[in-house]
């Protein structure tokens, strides 16, 4: 391990000054930095960097580098201009602990292996809980759940899954049509013969365009007893009563990426936007998951780096009017502004996750996606 450090030191001081017109060196960076538990690459980064999601370019351009994660907490990161910018790792004697990951995974837990953005065909068709052990109204772990429309094995398990948001974008005729939202399901969203019920508000507000997707959480994992219609499953485990109407899916078995490796777009979709948060109201910040309305079908892969950007607003312009009166004569669109980075960590077709990394104001529903610079 300790060669491996050497070599990957002995190729940054090569590559820093190949890449230091992409990723240079920031005015206001530490002279040395010892890295610490909780720390991820992209915080190292940026207090050198920048442009800290280049840091990829930089620790994996050389061959010999096989794994840029390579960097454990007690590491000393060297940073000179002596001669030309110079970037040098001296690996710790005792190493403890994980390396550093490129983001906090373990925050992200519950998005990486518990939610799944799927389409509402899939989740409509696919066997629900018909019935629970002595007709109970609720099923816990240890007890029998029946299942329709399952197909298997005896002893195969599967994921017990519940819709949480639905995805949707406006109606064409509608002046926000360019707009997308996510909205919550109600208390009925595990109903068999409508696997979820829209919320009443929904309205033009809340979006009557194509579907982008149906967010489900995986509350539990069961077990084939017995085959037929309906089959037994014995209930292995849950994080919510088990009830009528929710549904099977097969176990994701790698639901997400080992590492990630922030990396610019090839270009950015027009409808490109923030369409809402995984564990806010109103707005999001930095370290928290907001849900992006770009996914498979638009390029989009893990890793992938956007800036976000607040839409300008449309004011009225006093001057140009000749009038403090608003409601007649000229107005103006500012400027869109800068509010901070996102990094996308899961993908499906036509919806992404994405950790904000960065920022300088909150994120809103709404906010447009750009090229990270």
């Amino acid at each position: 391990m300790i060669k491996k450090i050497i070599v990957l030191l002995a190729g940054m001081l090569v590559t820093v000054a190949v890449y230091a017109a992409g990723a240079q060196l920031r005015a206001d960076h530490p002279d040395s930095y010892t890295v610490r538990r909780g720390d991820t690459l992209w915080d190292i980064s940026a207090k050198f960097l920048s442009k800290p999601w280049l840091w990829p370019e930089i620790w994996q351009a050389n061959p010999q580098v096989r794994n840029p994660h390579l960097i454990y907490p007690g590491d000393v990161l060297n940073l000179s201009f002596i001669n030309g910018p110079r970037v040098g790792l001296q690996p710790s004697v005792h190493r403890e602990g994980e390396a550093v990951p490129a983001i906090p995974l373990s925050e992200l837990k519950m998005f990486l292996k518990d939610m799944r953005v799927m389409n509402s065909e899939e989740v409509s068709s696919a066997p629900y809980v018909v019935g629970l052990e002595e007709a109970r109204l609720r099923g816990a772990v240890g007890q029998n759940i029946y299942v329709r429309g399952l197909q298997g094995e005896p002893g195969q398990r599967w994921a017990i899954v519940r819709p949480s948001h639905v995805f949707r974008g406006f109606d064409q005729d509608d002046a926000a049509s360019a707009d997308l939202v996510a909205h919550d399901l109600d208390s009925n969203a595990a109903m068999v013969r409508s696997p979820w019920r829209e919320d009443s508000r929904n309205d033009g507000h809340y979006g009557k365009g194509d579907d982008l997707g149906v967010e489900v959480s995986v509350i539990g994992t069961a077990e084939t007893l017995r085959t037929g219609d309906p089959a037994t499953l014995l209930l292995l485990n849950a994080t919510q009563e088990i009830r009528s109407g929710d549904r099977i899916m097969p176990l994701d078995e790698s639901p997400y990426d080992a590492y990630y490796y922030p990396h610019a777009p090839k270009s950015v979709p027009a409808n490109a936007k923030v369409i809402g948060f995984a564990d806010a109201m109103d707005a999001a910040g930095p370290r928290q998951v907001v849900m992006l309305s770009i996914g498979a079908k638009d390029g989009v892969d893990n890793g992938q780096t956007y800036t976000i950007f607040e839409p300008g607003e449309t004011i009225h312009d006093d001057v140009a009017s000749n009038s403090w009166n608003r409601s007649f004569g000229e107005r103006v669109k500012l400027p869109d502004e800068y509010v901070g980075h996102v990094m996308v960590f899961r993908t499906f077709d036509r919806v992404s996750y994405g950790l904000v990394m960065d920022g300088l104001r909150p994120v809103h529903v709404g906010g447009r996606l750009a090229m990270p610079e």
